[in-house]
């Protein structure tokens, strides 16, 4: 059999299998298409929750392209100031936006013909016509209706310039700060690998969890930083993107959402590795946790991983450490969420230590089973794992997830 005939949707499939794979996810996506009007703001979110919810599953990249083209859509439409709850409001309003349109234009139309047929017949006098032209009683009336407009307009006039001055001092607070942080987060860049702050202290007994344990000698390269703040756990890095910034560790989730390195408040937070996380002895997945912040700052751009060409031209991540540097690859990329502590489902969060084969396997199928894509990397009972997490605005409480094995 020719790679021709393995050909579906524009898409050539290596084996039999995904081939058939990529048939029936072909056929699902003409019946979804079939139902469902992909211009219709309602029903699109009605059809990502449902994908969100795994009523459909794809089982090819053919699927993985069309739940990418589902999502660009419901961002287009967040854009748009499109939501779940006005979805069906904003399409009354399309509709509502086409009928005055016609309207308009055929009031327009009369208007024009109706002010011609005026001008013709007495265009003239309504010209010159002035207050004096009226009685005593008209003419009060007429000096009231304008200074109520004129009263008005001014009222309009100030608040419009409150609002305006309100929304410059909102963003520029809000651009400078992200513009301090990143200056900041330049500058702790430059003091890796500087000994500028590095005392002559002895190793002493260290451990977040309690129990006291003797730990390696901190790296030369994080000397520095670490004198600066004890709570650096590590550096993450990942080539032509923003992320490229120390990793914090307190003995508690919240710290760190709302404060920078310097320990200063600060509303990107900083990039932290969960409590329950031990770097050294090592964990078995290691979870680092960042804002999405719209400025971009911290992991405001990891969700460009949800595109499968993203996550294989970034497909290595660079984590060190305080006591040795790794590189990791991307193997599983996928959207999750928060949930209630008795619901009975697949809790990335949770996963941080494997106990056994059995249970290690069983995680790398559930994540498997949630990836966008297949980027044909594996791991095995042994293996160590990194997983970022951020928020992802598309359902409640919900993250979306980058997952990495360590492969030096």
């Amino acid at each position: 059999m020719t790679a021709d005939d393995l050909t579906v949707g524009g898409r050539r499939f290596r084996t039999r299998a995904d081939y058939e794979a990529a048939l029936r996810d072909e056929k699902k996506i003409k019946s979804i298409k079939a139902k469902i009007d992909l211009n219709n703001p309602k029903q699109l979110y009605e059809l990502f929750g449902e994908m969100q919810s795994g009523a459909y599953r794809f089982e090819s990249a053919l699927g993985n392209d069309f739940d990418d083209e589902i999502y660009e859509k419901i961002e287009e439409l967040k854009k748009q100031g499109i939501t779940a709850e006005n979805a069906g409001e904003a399409l009354k309003g399309r509709k509502r936006k086409k009928k005055s349109a016609a309207a308009k234009k055929s009031n327009q139309t009369a208007n024009k013909s109706s002010l011609k047929k005026k001008n013709d017949k007495g265009g003239k006098v309504a010209k010159n016509a002035s207050l004096k032209d009226f009685d005593k009683n008209m003419q009060t009336q007429v000096l009231l209706e304008l200074y109520k407009r004129e009263r008005n307009r001014k009222i309009i006039v100030v608040f419009a310039s409150i609002v305006a001055a309100a929304s410059f001092a909102y963003f520029g607070i809000y651009y400078f700060n992200s513009a301090r942080t990143s200056m900041s987060y330049d500058q702790l860049a430059e003091l890796k690998g500087s000994d500028a702050l590095v005392s002559n202290q002895e190793k002493n007994p260290f451990s977040i969890h309690k129990e006291a344990i003797v730990l390696p000698d901190v790296l030369d390269e994080y000397k520095t930083l670490y004198e600066k703040n004890k709570k650096l756990i590590g550096w993450l890095k990942i080539d032509d993107t923003n992320i490229d910034y120390p990793v914090m560790q307190t003995d508690d989730n919240e710290y760190y959402l709302d404060h920078n390195f310097n320990q200063e408040r600060d509303n990107n937070g900083s990039l932290f590795l969960d409590c329950d996380c031990n770097i050294y002895p090592r964990s078995t997945n290691l979870i680092i946790y960042g804002h999405h912040m719209k400025s971009g700052n911290m992991f405001g751009n990891l969700q460009q991983y949800a595109k499968e060409s993203y996550g294989k031209s970034h497909s290595l991540i660079q984590f060190d450490s305080i006591y040795e540097k790794a590189t990791y690859q991307v193997m599983y990329v996928f959207r999750s969420q928060v949930y209630n502590e008795d619901d009975l489902v697949f809790k990335y969060y949770q996963f941080i230590n494997a106990n056994s084969e059995e249970e290690f396997d069983s995680y790398m199928r559930e994540m498997a089973a949630m990836s966008l894509y297949d980027t044909e990397v594996t791991a095995s009972y042994g293996d160590s794992l990194l997983t970022l997490s951020t928020c992802d605005n598309s359902q409640t409480d919900g993250r979306f997830v980058v997952v990495a094995k360590r492969i030096k």
